[in-house]
């Protein structure tokens, strides 16, 4: 590449050079438990090849540099070919998951307005029939060897014209250039355009190397697709597993388990949903992952049950780590399982949120009074003292600049230091910084339910809940009674546990939460056969479809929700030499 910033593709030109004939992508075919599945993969040479192939054939069908282009391809070989290829190109691609649905996808199509559009020949089926972002899109590009009048370009023949092409040169890229538009998962809201900078992805690759301790020749096997590609970018291979990534909550954790044992993975990541399917396996077929290093798990706060149990498959030492971080910005903070399991634990079955560890360096972190209003400049007075409940708040390399096109999105989120250019993101959620420096969250800040008597928070809340054994997760959500908004809880029952029966586990969680300050005003408890949950992780809980439902089941049961008692702060722990705060709603 071209003297100047070096994006992310220039990670794989170097270990082009550097280990040629080593793996840098395996893909598992589809086959049936128990058996050895098929593989294909390239090694870095070859992968590097054929990204310059595609390089050039992406400029000479009009994806240049700056154009906008969805990529709608599953986690494969033109998955990595072509994304490393676009960002040699300089094209930015957009990255939206399918698993969002159909409708859902098709407004963020058309709020990205991609210019060109690369996927499978089922996409160009949606596009052209549905017309997605059809206003925009002029160049279309399929993986399928046949155009069939779907697209105007197929991969294989754009690699066949370019494969003697040779390397491509890329023109000098900056810091603050626009390198891809990723969507938030919109769990909590509508899914908004992220505009990622190649500085950015850069950093994030440093920062991921610097926190792990990843190191070149290592194997990664990663669940889900968009982490996929740091593994080439650290020089790690890539093992790209047989399942739907989708889907997460129903993979065939043997087939996890199988992938490695046979490629000797070093670092593996999963949602929780992952990392309860494979634990939950595991303990019932006892099993070792010898040949981990690290486990990464992130997406949603991970029970500590669920890591319990993974942690027994793994040698002495290794630990899961879960990163705390968004789309807007990532990652912000992480902690080990050691430190959770005998550390923090206690005092998150106790109500005091869940600790996310301390900022990563290049990091900072801070507390703001929950509101919803814009901020517009960033003040020094503006952050809370440690222990108080307020809004995360951060600020690094790794805070993007802005949502496309929804500049009263970013005016919300964003906030600007004028004297120093810094950057400050603010996370959605809320939490406190406790005397270790150490961030603790407390849920998302739409989740709060803000009543008359005060404000209850999710994680805290549901947390006394979540320790009786036969609960696999709950739910804070407000329910409006007349002219008051009640806190009710809803329980999904874990389905390995039979007992004790429905109305012996309502009363024995009542009596649980009378236990605690910040749970004793809850009196309204209901049991749902299943949660609504995200399609990207499995693991964060629709709540707004939870309070429509809990409203509509207690009308159906003649049922009118009380508060008992009014809601009292978070209990935060570990605060030894600080004052112990509880900061409401300021707006």
């Amino acid at each position: 590449m071209s003297a100047g910033f070096q994006n992310v593709a220039s990670h794989l030109t170097r270990l082009a050079s550097e280990q040629p004939d080593r793996p840098a992508v395996i893909c598992l075919q589809p086959a049936p438990a128990g058996t050895t599945a098929p593989t294909e993969q390239l090694t870095f040479q070859e992968l590097n090849r054929r990204c310059d192939a595609i390089a050039h054939g992406l400029v000479g069908i009009g994806i240049r540099r700056g154009v906008r282009t969805a990529v709608m391809v599953r986690p494969s070989l033109d998955f990595f070919a072509l994304t490393f290829a676009m960002f040699k190109v300089g094209a930015i691609p957009v990255l939206i998951d399918p698993g969002m649905g159909i409708l859902r996808l098709g407004k963020c199509l058309e709020d990205a307005e991609p210019q060109a559009f690369i996927g499978l020949p089922i996409a160009h089926v949606f596009r052209n029939v549905l017309g997605w972002a059809r206003r925009t899109i002029k160049i279309t590009l399929t993986t399928g060897r046949w155009k069939l009048g779907l697209a105007r370009h197929s991969l294989p023949e754009l690699i066949a014209k370019c494969s003697a092409s040779g390397p491509f040169q890329s023109d000098p890229f900056v810091a603050e250039e626009q390198a891809a538009i990723l969507f938030t998962s919109g769990s909590t809201g509508p899914a908004k355009g992220v505009i990622y900078t190649h500085g950015i992805f850069a950093a994030q690759v440093d920062a991921l190397r610097a926190m792990y301790r990843i190191e070149p020749g290592e194997v990664d096997l990663p669940t889900f697709p968009l982490f996929a590609l740091f593994g080439p970018a650290l020089g790690m291979t890539a093992v790209i597993p047989d399942m739907d990534p989708t889907r997460p909550a129903q993979v065939d954790a043997r087939k996890l388990i199988d992938a490695i044992h046979r490629f000797q993975v070093t670092s593996m990541f999963g949602s929780p949903a992952v990392i309860n399917r494979v634990g939950r396996y595991g303990q019932n077929h006892p099993t070792q992952l010898t040949t981990l290093r690290r486990v990464i798990s992130a997406g949603a706060p991970v029970s500590a049950k669920a890591i319990e149990r993974f942690t027994a498959l793994l040698p002495n030492g290794v630990q899961v780590h879960t990163p705390y971080g968004a789309t807007e910005s990532l990652p912000v903070a992480t902690i080990g399982s050691d430190e959770i399991l005998h550390h923090t634990r206690s005092a998150t079955d106790s109500g005091c949120g869940v600790c996310v560890g301390k900022p990563v360096p290049g990091v900072e972190a801070f507390i703001l009074p929950i509101h919803d209003e814009p901020i517009a400049i960033w003040d020094e007075s503006l952050p809370l003292p440690p222990g108080t409940v307020g809004e995360i708040t951060v600020s690094s390399r790794m805070v993007t600049p802005a949502y496309y096109r929804l500049p009263t999105a970013t005016a919300k989120a964003k906030i600007v230091d004028p004297k120093t250019g810094r950057r400050f993101h603010r996370m959605g959620d809320v939490g406190y910084i406790d005397a270790l420096g150490r961030l603790w969250f407390c849920g998302r800040k739409s989740h709060r339910v803000v009543t008359k008597s005060g404000t209850w928070y999710t994680i805290p809340t549901e947390a006394i809940f979540n320790t009786h054994p036969a609960v696999f997760r709950s739910a804070l959500v407000g329910v409006v009674a007349g002219e008051a908004t009640i806190p009710v809880i809803c329980i999904e029952r874990d389905p390995e546990i039979a007992s004790p029966p429905d109305r012996d586990l309502l009363a024995e969680l009542l009596t649980l939460a009378a236990g605690f300050p910040h749970t004793r005003g809850i009196t309204t408890l209901l049991i749902h056969p299943k949660f609504p949950v995200d399609i990207r992780h499995n693991a964060k809980i629709f709540r707004e479809k939870l309070a429509v439902w809990a409203t509509e089941e207690l009308k159906r049961r003649g049922i009118t929700p009380t508060i008992a008692a009014p809601a009292a702060p978070v209990p935060i722990a570990h605060l030894e030499s600080q004052p112990i705060h509880s900061v409401g709603d300021n707006a």
